[in-house]
Parts: C-alpha cells; structure tokens; sequence
C-alpha cells in the first residue's frame, strides 16, 4: 500500500498554488518584471520618435545602440541622466517601439528599483531566448552603497552578469547616481576612496546619455508638435503663460498644457 504520509504531501501539493507563471518571452512588445514573472504591458503606447523635439543627438544614439542589440551586435548598456522631464523614459519607449515597426525583434521589459535584488533570475529566464530586450529601469537613485555595488557586478565583471541578448537603460536624475557630496558619503578615512566607489557605477554604463533644461524656443517646439499632431490651435503667448505658472519648461510640462488645452476645446487624446 502506498504510504498514507506520501499521499497526504501529494495531496498538499495539488492543493497549494503554484508559483507565477511568465508570460510567452516572444509574444509582446513590452513586459513588467514582478520579481518573479514577467507580465506583459497591458498598454504599450509609446511616442512616435518624430514627437520627441530638441533631443536629435540622444535619439539618433539610442536608436543606433539598441538596432544592434536587436540584429545580435555588440551594444552598450545606457544611463540616461539629467533633468526632469526632459524626455529620458519617453524616449527609451520610443526608441524600442520604433525598432519594432521597422521589423526588430526587440522587447521592452520595465523593471522596478525594488525587484533589483531578482534581475538574476530574470537574466535566467531570457538568456536563451533568441530576442532582444531593453531592460528599464526608471528613476533610479540609491540609498545605500550595498545597492549599487550588487547592480555593478551585474552590468559588467560579476558572476550574475546580464545575459548577451539584453542590455540595461538607466534613467537618473543624477550623472554619477548617487550624490558626490563628501558630507554624504559614509565616514572614510580617504573621502576620495568612497567617492570614486560609488562613481564606478556610472563608469559601468558604455553609452551616457545627458538631458538638459530646455530653452522657451525648444520648448514652444514640442508644444507646437504636440498641436499638430492632435488638431489642436497653436497660441504660443498661452503656452509659454502655461510653463511661466508651472515654473519649468520640459517635455512633460508641454504634454501637461496639451491635455489642458485639449480639454478645454472638447477634444479626447488618443
């Protein structure tokens, strides 16, 4: 007879869920790792490249980087950095999206600061796969040095490194990552040491990518190309009284005045 304590862990084992299941690594433009699956992007919507005004230099470099890591060429890992707004996450989207209309096999899988700690067991998941993926991660800034060391070893040098098929794209406000401010750095007989430790994380990424606060004339750009593209009238006096009362001028504050503007006239944005 079968023993009754091997029937009753295998009942367990019916009984208890089983763990998260991936989504087909080939079947959708965009993913969100969640630690332990990936799900896909349920809206996968991203600005056509055109759309993007005073940033020509960092999409031509973008673009270029990943067309060759979707055609299975060397290419570099990317730290976009700079102020907010500016266009950094828009762009990474954009970019990928625009190597899929043209036929490259390439996803986006958007990862969470907090789920870094698991990237090896989503570089496990995607290695073999014969596809190319853009790894972003958002917005990244560290509150511990322990942090940045453990995304070093995986960038470049460590046992766990990033698979050949994928490659990270970093957006930060900061250049460096992490502030360069002796007075933050933690008590070090050479405050130099501490500093130059927590700059190689910078150091890792080949492709380093600047945005900068815009000027009145690139911003009314981008809102003038916004108007275009969704019908709408064009009054700069009202666009620029927009951006004076926000107290900034970027990319996201253009789009912010957009969706006033289309509100105001009745109008929905697709």
């Amino acid at each position: 007879m079968t023993d009754p304590l091997a029937r009753i862990a295998a009942a367990l084992e019916r009984l208890a869920p089983g763990g998260p299941v991936s989504a087909d690594v080939r079947a959708h433009p965009a993913y969100i790792w969640r630690g332990a699956a990936l799900t896909p992007a349920r809206a996968f919507a991203a600005l056509p490249l055109e759309q993007l005004h005073g940033i020509e230099a960092q999409k031509a470099a973008l673009v270029a980087n990943l067309d060759r890591l979707a055609h299975g060429h060397a290419a570099h890992d990317v730290l976009l950095w700079g102020a907010r707004g500016t266009g950094k996450s828009a762009l990474v989207k954009a970019a990928v999206a625009h190597l899929q209309a043209a036929g490259g096999d390439i996803a986006l899988i958007e990862i969470a600061t907090h789920d870094l700690e698991t990237l090896p067991r989503l570089f496990a998941e995607i290695a073999m796969v014969p596809r190319a993926f853009a790894l972003f991660i958002d917005d990244l800034g560290f509150d511990a040095a322990a942090d940045g060391r453990a995304l070093r070893s995986m960038l470049e040098g460590g046992a766990e490194a990033r698979p050949a098929n994928a490659r990270l794209l970093v957006t930060s406000n900061r250049r460096h990552l992490i502030p360069r401010d002796i007075a933050e750095q933690d008590s070090a007989i050479n405050p130099r040491d501490a500093i130059d430790d927590q700059l190689a994380l910078a150091d890792r990424f080949g492709l380093s990518l600047g945005f900068h606060v815009m000027d009145q004339s690139g911003y009314l750009a981008i809102v003038e190309g916004y108007t275009l593209a969704h019908r709408l009238p064009f009054d700069p006096a009202d666009a620029i009284g927009w951006a004076t009362r926000r107290g900034s001028r970027s990319g996201r504050v253009a789009w912010h005045y957009i969706v006033d503007l289309a509100g105001r006239h009745g109008k929905p944005l697709n």
